[in-house]
């Protein structure tokens, strides 16, 4: 070892080696030196934007506008500073409006929380605020109908019911002054019965401008009534059994007589009379009170009353015979002609059974008796023999057929 180390060789070339580390050490340091002189001295440029703007003032008197919702912010600096500002956007942006008086201002937009080594430009750098009295003042709502020429054929829209329908309409005073109407919409398109909407009141002035005001409540319920296509019509008492021997009806009364219906014009305009009530006459026994429904017709939705009241009166069955009674023939074409054969002149004596007091109203031409010979041809044919009087009477015949010749015209 020692013969190596007093050898001239290797001290030759560990001096070289020695040399190479020292070089290569020293290097490396003026490198990173340089990269760190250039880091800490390097100048960037970056835009935050849409930096929200926040107004200092009085905000339970006073209505501001004018005020921006955002900015855009520039920064100028050192990198390391730059970026983590812009990216971390903890600073603030703001008009400070506190100690103005009422009217028109133009102030400068600040900051703050920003490094003072950084270079602040701000746009727009300032703005014209206009500060105002807040003030609030009550309107009533009115409702404005759209599409009224759409509703449902025959329809119409009745007042309509808003609540609440006074609001409350709050901002600026030179605004405030301005409100002509205060109005909630209702679309009618194609409505056929009441509505309820709720709707966004909307504030107007004069020349119908939409003012904008804070209302409150902003939306309120609607109701609208509509009123229906309706027509009155009377109604058809059916009658089914029979009444208990010895007694005669002198008096049903409908109340009211005639009812209301409603719904769409088109189908209600073929209804002449509701059918469909029913009295049975063997469950009368002496005057009698019913409460009845009312049928609804199909294509109707509602009959006005629902309901109606049958009063009956009833009394002893008596008889009143009517003599000569002439014989009518009814449905003969004009190219024919009848002759009666029996009876040969052409009358009949008929009785009428029921109430007295029904009875002594009945007159002769009250009375209608008639041979139906439509569907007859030339020849001899009896007849039923029909007979069309006053109601809640009984009629009692000496025969129930008549016999008629029909002959051509000469």
């Amino acid at each position: 070892m020692d013969k190596w180390m007093n050898s001239p060789w290797f001290i030759r070339i560990f001096s070289l080696l020695l040399a190479l580390m020292i070089y290569v050490s020293v290097n490396i340091e003026t490198q990173s030196n340089s990269t760190s002189r250039n880091t800490v001295g390097q100048t960037d440029v970056e835009t935050v934007t849409d930096v929200p703007v926040v107004a200092y003032y009085d905000q339970e008197n006073l209505v501001v506008s004018g005020i921006p919702q955002s900015v855009n912010v520039m920064l100028e600096g050192p990198k390391s500073i730059v970026t983590p500002t812009k990216l971390q956007r903890d600073f603030e942006v703001y008009v400070d409006l506190s100690k103005l008086p009422i009217g028109k201002h133009t102030v400068p937009v600040k900051y703050r929380n920003i490094s003072e080594k950084l270079r602040v430009t701000i746009d727009p750098a300032t703005i014209t605020v206009t500060i105002d009295e807040r003030v609030s003042k009550d309107f009533s709502v009115e409702v404005d109908f759209i599409n009224k020429s759409q509703i449902a054929d025959g329809y119409s829209p009745e007042q309509p019911i808003v609540k609440p329908n006074i609001v409350k309409v709050t901002g600026a005073k030179t605004l405030i002054d301005k409100v002509a109407l205060v109005k909630a919409r209702v679309d009618l398109k194609g409505v056929e019965e009441t509505i309820e909407r709720e709707s966004k009141v909307t504030v107007y002035d004069k020349e119908g401008n939409v003012l904008s005001l804070d209302v409150e409540p902003s939306i309120v319920d609607i109701t609208v009534p509509i009123k229906s296509p309706s027509k009155t019509v009377p109604l058809k008492i059916d009658r089914k059994g029979t009444l208990r021997e010895g007694l005669s009806i002198s008096k049903m009364e409908v109340i009211p007589s005639e009812v209301t219906i409603f719904g769409q014009k088109a189908k209600i305009d073929d209804i002449e009379f509701i059918s469909g009530i029913e009295v049975d006459l063997s469950d009368i026994t002496g005057n009698t009170t019913l409460q009845v429904d009312v049928p609804v017709p199909k294509g109707v939705k509602a009959v006005d009353p629902a309901k109606v009241t049958i009063l009956i009166e009833v009394e002893q069955e008596k008889e009143r015979t009517f003599g000569q009674v002439p014989i009518e023939v009814i449905g003969l074409n004009d190219a024919y002609k009848a002759e009666f054969i029996d009876p040969a002149d052409g009358n009949i004596a008929l009785t009428a059974l029921g109430a007295q007091s029904v009875l002594n109203a009945i007159q002769l031409k009250d009375i209608e008796v008639y041979l139906n010979v439509s569907e007859l041809g030339i020849g001899e044919h009896d007849v039923p023999i029909e007979v069309n009087g006053p109601q809640n009477v009984r009629w009692r015949l000496p025969q129930k057929e008549a016999t008629i010749r029909i002959t051509r015209n000469e």
